[in-house]
């Protein structure tokens, strides 16, 4: 979310135009009985939210749901792991993008520093919860903080991930030349450490896992520039205001929250979530070296990865 975008004086929703969290557990239990298992908060940043923790302990009692993550920038993250832990998280994914303060203070915009995020991480390990360190490389920017976090996080035993800068939204400044793909990355890891390939732990995952040889610890790579996966795609997305996406790149949402506040039964709003679902053609990762680079996109700061 670049500061010059998003500043003080930038027009952020009114609180009435959020859903509550009543319409986010009446969705939820809608999309479960449609067979979702998984539910991932993200943002933005989701611990901005008021008393999340107790919007966790609803989404667990969803019959159905067996899984929910949290998608965090980690500052608030060693304040709230054993709430987190306590009301029904399973996994968190923090973003980190360098060790080296300076540069990472620089990418965030925000001036958190790079300890305040590691005590987020490892406080969240400690009190039990899987983490995940997701990487965004960008070419000229941060590529040589690539070997220094896989030696750091494969000495802790925690999954790094590395994911290639996408053109998601229109205000990162997305240019394609930035990209370090996900070949780059692993022969670049390849050179330090052996990698063994791991199977896919479900369908749909979009993350190819690989074990560094001789030990437990893993590496993942999203190549949703270089190797796209829209073929498998399984995830739908719900913005804080009600909007379903169907795909990360969506510029037009299906606003969920004017059927929610017109008192239509959940078999109504069922139905109408199924059929568009079941119409969906997205497939702007296979299409974007068609010159659709400019095409308007819903910002990430609105739906999360």
């Amino acid at each position: 979310m670049p500061k010059e975008i998003f500043d003080a004086e930038y027009p952020f929703m009114n609180k009435d135009e959020l859903l509550s969290f009543e319409e986010i557990v009446r969705l939820a239990k809608i999309f479960a009985e449609l067979g979702v298992e998984k539910i991932r908060l993200t943002g933005g940043e989701p611990l901005l939210r008021k008393d999340l923790p107790k919007l966790v302990e609803q989404l667990n009692k969803v019959n159905g749901i067996k899984y929910i993550t949290l998608t965090t920038n980690g500052a608030f993250l060693a304040k709230y792991a054993k709430q987190l832990k306590e009301a029904g998280i399973c996994r968190v994914n923090v973003s980190l993008d360098s060790l080296d303060d300076e540069l990472f203070k620089r990418i965030n915009n925000m001036g958190t520093d790079v300890n305040q995020v590691l005590k987020g991480i490892f406080s969240a390990r400690d009190v039990g919860l899987e983490v995940k360190v997701n990487m965004v490389v960008k070419k000229g920017l941060n590529e040589e903080q690539v070997l220094p976090m896989v030696r750091f996080f494969k000495e802790e035993g925690i999954t790094l991930r590395f994911i290639e800068f996408m053109d998601v939204g229109s205000s990162n400044g997305w240019n394609l030349n930035e990209v370090v793909t996900k070949k780059e990355l692993y022969d670049m890891i390849r050179k330090e450490y052996p990698l063994v390939a791991m199977d896919p732990s479900y369908f749909g995952e979009v993350a190819k896992r690989y074990r560094f040889k001789g030990s437990k610890s893993e590496v993942g790579f999203i190549s949703s520039v270089s190797n796209t996966f829209c073929g498998s795609c399984t995830r739908a997305r719900i913005s804080a205001e009600g909007k379903l996406y169907t795909c990360l790149f969506a510029s037009i949402g299906y606003d969920l929250k004017e059927h929610l506040r017109s008192n239509q039964s959940d078999e109504k709003i069922s139905d109408l979530v199924r059929n568009r679902w079941n119409k969906r053609d997205d497939r702007y990762s296979e299409i974007r070296t068609e010159g659709t680079q400019n095409k308007p996109k819903i910002e990430m700061s609105y739906i999360g990865g």
